[in-house]
C-alpha cells in the first residue's frame, strides 16, 4: 500500500547506513604502510614523534589540518544538499 509514509524503522536504517558509511570512510582515511620522513605535499620534515605516534603518516601536521578542513567543508556541503533534497 503506497501511503506516502516510510516503512517502520526506515529512518533508523537510513541513519545507521549513514553512520556505517562514515566509519568506512574514516577507516580508509587512516594512514597505512610506512611513515614518510618528509611531507608528501610540502616536503617539510615529519618529526619522528609524529611518525611513531601515527604509523603510516604521509603529511605534516599543517598539511593534515588543511586536508581535514577541506574535507569537513565538503562533507557539510553534501549534508546540506542531502537534507534539502529530502525536504522536497
Amino acid at each position: 500500500m503506497a501511503s506516502g509514509w516510510a516503512a517502520d524503522g526506515a529512518e533508523n536504517e537510513q541513519i545507521e547506513a549513514t553512520i556505517n558509511d562514515a566509519i568506512e570512510r574514516a577507516k580508509r582515511a587512516l594512514p597505512q604502510g610506512e611513515s614518510l620522513t618528509h611531507c608528501e605535499e610540502c616536503d617539510a620534515p615529519i618529526p619522528e614523534a609524529r611518525r611513531l605516534a601515527m604509523p603510516g603518516v604521509h603529511l605534516c601536521v599543517h598539511c593534515q589540518q588543511s586536508l581535514e578542513q577541506h574535507q569537513q567543508k565538503v562533507e557539510l556541503f553534501n549534508r546540506r544538499g542531502s537534507k534539502d533534497s529530502q525536504l522536497r
